[in-house]
């Protein structure tokens, strides 16, 4: 172990560049190499460092996390859509939102997208998990089992002083790991009445979301300490980066992964000559041995003696497995890469929460409009932080929730609420210039499937994204009544002295159609794809690995990110990627000394 200090081959941010060769030292050779330094990255390198005996390789293409705006909760807005921080992708235009194109924010520095989420700490539902638990037929995704995996990581404000008013807060949460929860550090009357009008429309008050039902409204909590975001770059790499067998490559871009065994290497003739029984042995022998990387100009083969985890996100990973020849087949012919694993799951089952806000302007209400409107407004807000760490530059995006269901079809919580003290026209844009609140509505389920594809087999060019938003009769019917879920609760006793105007979509839209449509207009990506490398069992064509996140027919190669996922949890999903790879670090580690 060593310090930044002692250590010439760190930076002052205590993150390790390449560093002069030594005798018997190839830096060429690791144990283990993990792309992608987001959520899950962070984490995997933390828990497979660990071991002295591990050398450890995390590649990142993006760079330090030392932009200011990462770390005050209200830099979101200057972090998303900009190329410092994101990746600056685009959908394609979507016929389900009326032919608009979305941006599509996703991390590109340390952190990955907890650098520039809205740090929100949410687990989602029971049944999630118990789902995924069927359809890849492994208890092990329970939510019993993974629960244990959450609290694993957790340090939850609320278990501080050692005990909790609430003793059922020791058997969900956990204290002491790397991962910090606390509770917002402001609340807003407004919300607190429309927390009120939404109780009024049926929707019960919850302690807290995470105990597997999240029904309920109650403010979020959030993954911040003291006032500041908490990102996994601070939670989960720092303190690893003391280990002198871990090293990071950041503003490392990934050209592709490495072969060898299975069909790489031999010609058509060959390929074609092979008996049936040959061939099945070959493609059992296929392997990933590494992966090829451009740093500072150079172009470097890198190894993994155990094994490659990939851990780029639902839209990083299956483009790199695409750009290396792991995908369907057709798709890879049709951009002239060589096929080494025809899995026509890769890049399929896209999934993501689209949110659906109405405004509401208000009347007597204090909202952040007006605070944010004048010189002396945003002065106080920002000596308000500087000196207490709190107020409106230490909120998340959105402060108070809320689950329900979209009507009576549904037996458990199928929409999730995001509310919001302020309004705008768009994301970027101005806040209106009157008091208002906003109240994004998303359907957790929704049956729409959409696909990453590679559109050339240059890695740097940005694949073709294309959600598919409301291309089933479902999910048009969730968000025409989600829109009146949110219209009865507005209406309710306990909001009315706030004589609330239904600025967007406009009461003049009543039908189902009419309001699908406006739902098209006015949606916009909650950022939460999911679902483009799923897990499933063997006999299941589209699965891309199996339950324990191996990939399908290669060797020393898994996925531990978003895109595992079969279907979306009910609710953001940066905590359960995070459990996620929590759970494939135990299995990695178990394997190293013999387990399954």
């Amino acid at each position: 172990m060593s310090d930044n200090k002692n250590n010439p081959h760190r930076s002052p941010e205590g993150e390790q560049d390449a560093r002069p060769a030594k005798p018997g030292d190839d830096l060429s050779e690791f144990d283990y190499i993990i792309v992608g330094a987001g959520s899950a990255g962070c984490l995997m390198a933390n828990r497979l460092s660990a071991n002295p005996d591990h050398r450890v390789l995390l590649v990142e293409a993006g760079g330090r996390d030392n932009y200011h705006w990462i770390h005050i909760p209200v830099g979101y807005l200057y972090c998303i859509n900009n190329p410092r921080t994101d990746w600056m992708f685009r959908t394609e235009p979507d016929k389900g939102l009326n032919g608009r194109s979305l941006i599509y924010p996703r991390g590109k520095t340390l952190g990955g997208c907890s650098s520039i989420n809205g740090m929100i700490y949410m687990r989602g539902q029971a049944r999630d998990y118990d789902h995924w638990a069927e359809v890849s037929g492994d208890d092990e995704w329970r939510w019993e089992q993974c629960l244990a995996d959450f609290m694993r990581h957790e340090d939850h404000a609320l278990l501080d002083d050692g005990a909790s008013s609430d003793p059922g807060q020791h058997d969900f949460h956990g204290h002491g790991g790397e991962w910090r929860v606390e509770r917002q550090r402001l609340n807003w009357e407004v919300l607190d009445d429309f927390a009120i009008a939404a109780e009024q429309a049926g929707i019960p008050r919850t302690k807290d979301f995470n105990r597997g039902s999240n029904e309920g409204v109650a403010y979020f909590e959030v993954n911040q300490r003291a006032g500041w975001r908490w990102n996994t770059a601070k939670a989960f790499l720092r303190p690893a980066l003391k280990r002198s067998n871990l090293t990071l490559w950041h503003s490392t871009q990934v050209n592709r992964l490495l072969f060898a065994g299975g069909e790489q290497g031999m010609g058509a003739e060959t390929r074609a000559g092979t008996g049936a029984t040959d061939a099945a042995k070959q493609a059992s022998d296929l392997r990933c041995t590494g992966i090829q990387v451009v740093r500072d100009g150079k172009v470097i083969n890198l190894s993994a003696k155990r094994e490659v985890v990939l851990c780029a996100g639902a839209i990083g990973s299956p483009h790199l497995l695409q750009v290396s020849g792991v995908g369907p087949r057709a798709l890879l012919e049709e951009h002239g890469v060589e096929v080494v694993k025809d899995l026509p799951g890769v890049g399929e089952n896209l999934q993501d929460h689209l949110q659906i806000r109405s405004v509401y302007k208000v009347t007597n209400a204090k909202t952040l409009n007006a605070m944010a409107s004048t010189l002396l407004g945003k002065m106080g807000i920002g000596m308000q932080y500087l000196f207490k760490r709190s107020g409106p530059m230490s909120m998340a995006p959105s402060q108070l929730g809320a689950f329900t269901r979209s009507s009576d079809d549904y037996a458990h919580p199928n929409i999730q609420y995001h509310v919001q003290p302020l309004s705008l026209e768009a994301f970027g844009q101005p806040l209106h210039p009157f008091p208002a609140i906003t109240a994004s509505v998303c359907n957790l389920n929704p049956t729409s499937r959409g696909t990453v594809r590679l559109q050339s087999a240059d890695p740097r060019q940005a694949p073709a994204i294309a959600p598919n938003y409301l291309s089933t009769d479902e999910d048009r019917k969730v968000a025409a009544d989600s829109l009146r879920v949110t219209r009865r609760i507005a209406s309710q006793p306990a909001f009315a002295r706030y004589k609330p105007e239904e600025i967007k979509p406009g009461v003049e839209y009543q039908t189902d159609e009419e309001l699908a449509r406006l739902a098209g207009d006015i949606g916009t990506t909650i950022f939460h794809p999911v679902g483009t490398t799923r897990m499933g069992r063997a006999d299941d064509p589209m699965a891309v690995v199996d339950s324990r996140l191996r990939v399908r027919g290669i060797q020393g190669l898994r996925v531990a990110d978003a895109g595992i996922m079969p279907t979306i949890v009910s609710g953001n999903t940066n905590s359960p990627t995070l459990m996620i790879a929590e759970k494939a670090a135990g299995w990695i580690l178990e394997s190293a000394v013999g387990g399954d």
